[in-house]
């Protein structure tokens, strides 16, 4: 079913192109995202900027009229008349449109809106691990194109009206005629004195000189999510450049820089750090505490006898797991790392005290360890028997 263009902007099926453009002008006026950030505003804007772009379009407004809608795949047959050709009118406009398309013309496009979406954004923003793991609300400052507040898009001085352009006669192209060896050729190209609108705007406005935007440095609150890392991106609709002539706004795009950080390293979801234990916490065994990214102060328990570069998992306890969603399912480990520190400077007391165990545990003097063979299986014994 086709879409009630002219119900979206409340004008009747009769009305002239100019109450069409005040029609459209009021609503943009009052569902601009600039002025309303409601999505359900976002939405009903999206669809009157649709509904103007169809209606300020002669051949799209020909179409609607006669119940089909341009829109749609087919529709520009125009409501079932029998149209051998498809919408198109006669053999020679499928000619046209073919010769048109292979030399970058065509015949009956007609003039393009003022109105067109705005561009995308990107920027980027520096993070801390700290602040990627819990997310945080940042404000960031964007230099970009907002809807004109002097004459709301409009792009013409207060009372001043756009004119037909006398050059394309309103239809936003200038044709011309080639011969070739397969006949003539109609070519077309954007008319040079209204740059393919049709109409010109003879008083524009003084602030943004009839583009309907104007650069400007605003504040946007990024809402940044637990769990993303370097290199992401989060999308805010709707916050990047308003379009030419009051257009909807592109998405602003917010990529994530996340700094190193001083004690943690980050592997996708799981967090890696080293810890610092005297040999003697590592003989005896103890427990100790240890500070975490995000759950505060946590103790491990450090068995007796543990070895250096001994790693201890703690489940659960690393980065959140964001999904393509954006909820947060579960969490990574933390693997912490165990250094046993060997104490560098002994008094005369320590020192003996260190020679008093050595000699009960028999270990005065430094051995080669085997490999595991009883009778000379270590490494020496092998390159031994080589030489043999």
């Amino acid at each position: 079913m086709a879409r009630d263009y002219y119900g979206i902007l409340g004008v009747a099926k009769n009305a002239p192109d100019q109450e069409i453009k005040r029609a459209y002008r009021r609503l943009a006026r009052e569902l601009h995202p600039d002025v309303n950030p409601s999505e359900d505003a976002q939405h009903r804007f999206s669809e009157v900027t649709t509904a103007y772009e169809v209606l300020s379009d002669p051949q799209k407004r020909k179409i609607v009229d006669l119940g089909g809608d341009p829109l749609e795949n087919g529709a520009a047959a125009g409501g079932g008349g029998g149209d051998p050709f498809g919408g198109f009118g006669g053999l020679g406009d499928i000619m046209d449109a073919f010769f048109g398309a292979a030399t970058g013309g065509g015949r009956g496009r007609g003039p393009r809106s003022r109105v067109q979406p705005g561009s995308d954004a990107l920027i980027r923003i520096g993070l801390t691990l700290e602040e990627c793991a819990t997310g945080v609300d940042k404000e960031i400052t964007v230099d970009t194109a907002i809807l004109c507040d002097l004459c709301q898009g409009a792009g013409t001085s207060e009372g001043a009206t756009v004119k037909t352009c006398d050059t394309c006669g309103g239809q936003g192209e200038i044709q011309s005629v080639q011969r070739s060896f397969l006949g003539q050729v109609v070519t077309a190209r954007p008319c040079p004195v209204c740059r393919g609108f049709g109409e010109v705007i003879t008083d524009p406005c003084q602030q943004c000189g009839g583009d309907g935007r104007v650069r400007s440095r605003r504040d946007v609150v990024a809402k940044i999510p637990p769990g993303v890392g370097d290199g992401m991106r989060i999308r805010l609709s709707g916050q990047g450049e308003v379009g030419p002539g009051g257009g909807p706004a592109g998405d602003l795009y917010v990529e994530v820089d996340e700094a190193p950080h001083d004690v943690f390293v980050r592997e996708g979801h799981d967090l890696h750090c080293n810890f610092r234990i005297p040999m003697t916490s590592a003989a005896l065994g103890a427990t100790v505490p240890l500070e975490t990214l995000i759950d505060g102060e946590q103790e491990i328990d450090i068995e007796p006898g543990t070895q250096p570069n001994t790693e201890l998992v703690l489940p659960g306890k690393g980065m959140p797991r964001l999904r393509s969603s954006g909820r947060v399912d579960g969490r990574g480990d933390l693997h912490v790392h165990i250094d046993v520190v060997v104490p560098s400077k002994l008094d005369d007391e320590q020192s003996e005290l260190l020679r008093e165990l050595a000699r009960r545990r028999g270990e005065e003097a430094p051995t080669l360890s085997g490999n595991g063979h009883k009778h000379g299986g270590g490494l020496f014994s092998k390159l031994r028997a080589k030489s043999r």
